[in-house]
């Protein structure tokens, strides 16, 4: 393989998780913080997925962060932007004690660390629906920091969404690197074994394994960072 670029999933791929019950302990806690300051729970919980939702079938018009907003915006009016600091105050403090409800595998870090040692540029192709500060706390989590990865997509710097092939055209282009040259290392079927469709290598981290359409995973070379070592030799 003439690879040169690494993508790595975070969620359920470098930090062990189990998605549904993360989800329900991060919006457990971020709305209990913000019903203290007017918003009702279930309508909270309803706009919140409308947002993501957005962001999940942008087209690449505007970034993932003015989806997201502009989708809470017409729910809540000027009330959303003006409440915006709350959002970053969650992150910055309760969204830690999500952290509980996940796992951590040292070898997630040692795996990254040998294969950057042997030349490949690493970069975190973590769904962009998350802001900066969300992203960085579930790197740390997972034993990892911001300087570990050439590029890490948030809302902020993301047009597309996963399953959206764009997503991954558009970080080949940042990265100036043909599909080809690249690896994506995920746990979601559904998410990250699309990269084949651009001509893109995929292997399939099957410890925290997502498959919703029961696709049989034997046409990807998958397992666990063991196996993935010995797939990038």
């Amino acid at each position: 393989m003439n690879l040169k670029v690494i993508l790595f999933d975070l969620d359920g791929t470098l930090l062990p998780m189990d998605q549904d019950i993360f989800v329900k302990k991060y919006f457990g806690l971020l709305v209990a913080k913000l019903s203290n300051y007017g918003y009702h729970p279930p309508e909270l919980t309803e706009a919140i997925w409308k947002g993501t939702g957005a962001m999940i079938k942008n087209h690449g018009a505007k970034r993932n962060e003015e989806v997201f907003w502009d989708v809470f915006a017409s729910i809540y009016g000027d009330k959303a932007k003006e409440d915006m600091p709350l959002f970053d105050e969650f992150y910055q403090n309760e969204f830690d004690a999500v952290q509980e409800v996940c796992g951590y595998n040292p070898q997630a870090a040692e795996t990254v660390a040998k294969l950057k040692e042997k030349g490949y540029r690493i970069v975190l192709a973590t769904n962009p629906i998350f802001p900066p500060i969300a992203t960085q706390k579930r790197m740390k989590w997972a034993g990892f920091s911001p300087e570990d990865f050439e590029l890490y997509t948030t809302y902020e710097n993301s047009r597309y969404s996963k399953p959206n092939i764009e997503y991954y055209k558009e970080i080949v282009k940042q990265l100036g690197v043909k599909p080809e040259e690249c690896l994506m290392v995920g746990n979601d079927v559904g998410d990250d074994m699309v990269v084949q469709e651009i001509g893109m290598k995929a292997f399939l981290l099957t410890d925290c394994l997502i498959n919703k359409d029961n696709v049989d995973i034997s046409i990807y070379p998958n397992g666990n960072f063991e196996q993935l070592l010995k797939f990038c030799d």
